[in-house]
């Protein structure tokens, strides 16, 4: 069985726990305090990220890297298109979200919001707080441009872009921080990608300190 070193609320974390889910590998979750700098947890990845997993006995850091890793080796179902064109699509929305929309957005609201108070860093920067609840809404749009034109994120099926998407969302809404209401098409594509079985532990997450709004892990919103 795989072991997945993690923090609940990393999206991460969340999107590689999606890509082993919808891959049907069984896992491990090992929730990984990474701020205190354990030296065990060192040895696994001197970085001192998350998260690290451990499968095919090899221990693999990076999200990005660690599922690039399973599509090549796991290529059933799968998440990646066989068109370079579109291969390129998805690599460059993972890329946004992971990139632009974590530093716009998540790092804004839900670090300064959970992360701070996890690991005691003390309060909420109220202007990164401002500053990420008004960079969300472009970000939203963008996506309700994007779904407007297209089934799902990077064109007609679903691939490791909306598990990037649907893992930085998640976490924002674990914390009542995303506004569904702004756009139908965009609500619509969440309820679709949440209600898959790799969504399943995910939604039975909870962390101590923070309960989650009720539509958190509501199907149906």
């Amino acid at each position: 069985m795989a072991r997945l070193h993690h923090v609940p609320l990393s999206p991460f974390c969340r999107k590689v726990r999606l890509s082993l889910a919808e891959k049907k590998i069984e896992v491990d979750l090992v929730e990984e305090r990474y701020w205190e700098a354990d030296p065990d947890f060192l040895r696994r990845n001197p970085a001192g990220k998350v998260p690290v997993v451990r499968l095919d006995g090899k221990m693999m850091s990076e999200s990005a890297a660690i599922c690039e890793y399973l599509e090549e080796t796991r290529p059933e179902p799968p998440l990646m298109p066989k068109d370079p064109e579109a291969r390129y699509e998805v690599r460059r929305l993972v890329s946004w979200f992971d990139d632009k929309f974590h530093h716009d957005v998540t790092s804004k609201l839900l670090y300064e919001r959970v992360n701070k108070k996890i690991t005691g860093q003390g309060y909420p920067d109220s202007r990164n707080v401002k500053d990420g609840a008004k960079a969300i809404k472009y970000h939203l749009d963008y996506m309700a441009w994007l779904l407007d034109q297209r089934r799902w994120l990077a064109g007609d099926v679903m691939t490791l872009a909306d598990f990037a998407a649907a893992a930085h969302l998640s976490c924002l809404d674990y914390i009542s921080d995303v506004d569904w209401n702004r756009s139908a098409v965009v609500k619509d594509w969440y309820a679709k990608i949440k209600s898959r079985p790799a969504f399943r532990s995910i939604l039975a997450d909870q962390v101590s300190g923070f309960r989650p709004p009720p539509h958190y892990a509501d199907l149906d919103f």
